[in-house]
């Protein structure tokens, strides 16, 4: 009883201490705890703004939404592959639920949890079509940042 009183005590400190972020701080502040790895992937119909381009509701095809719900991946190769070679690549279509300007960049933080492993990957033409590869395997905390919008993604990659 008193290892689950200790426990609740240090998850309100934590939630206290969070409370005061700011949206601009950095993402590594956010990063998931080991149980919390990966944002539900879901095979749900896809919200209406996300369905250009697809057949009926999208149901079916694998997406996940960010954090803030401002953006979702669209996973066309699940579960993401982690490789360093350049020839691998995941094809993930980033879409936007808010007004993009054309040609500003989507810009992805990446931080391996447990590591201070991290890369940066930008897709020149914005939130849309890419290839995302990340070089190692495990739980990736994605920073989103396009069109002066920021968001974040937790993805496991194999």
């Amino acid at each position: 009883m008193a290892a689950i009183r200790r426990g609740v005590s240090a998850l309100g400190t934590l939630v206290m201490l969070t409370a005061g972020c700011s949206a601009s701080g950095p993402a590594q502040e956010a990063r998931p705890s080991s149980s919390a790895c990966a944002s539900t992937v879901t095979r749900d119909a896809m919200p209406t703004w996300a369905r250009t381009g697809f057949s009926g509701d999208g149901s079916g095809v694998p997406h996940v939404f960010s954090e803030r719900g401002d953006i979702i991946a669209v996973l066309f190769n699940y579960p993401p592959v982690a490789s360093s070679d350049p020839d691998v690549t995941n094809k993930i279509l980033w879409v936007s639920r808010l007004p993009q300007q054309p040609m500003r960049p989507l810009t992805i933080g990446a931080v391996l949890h447990g590591t201070t492993t991290s890369v940066v990957r930008e897709i020149a033409s914005g939130a849309g079509p890419s290839s995302v590869n990340l070089p190692k395997a495990g739980c990736w905390y994605l920073t989103l940042n396009w069109s002066g919008h920021s968001d974040a993604i937790t993805l496991r990659f194999i």
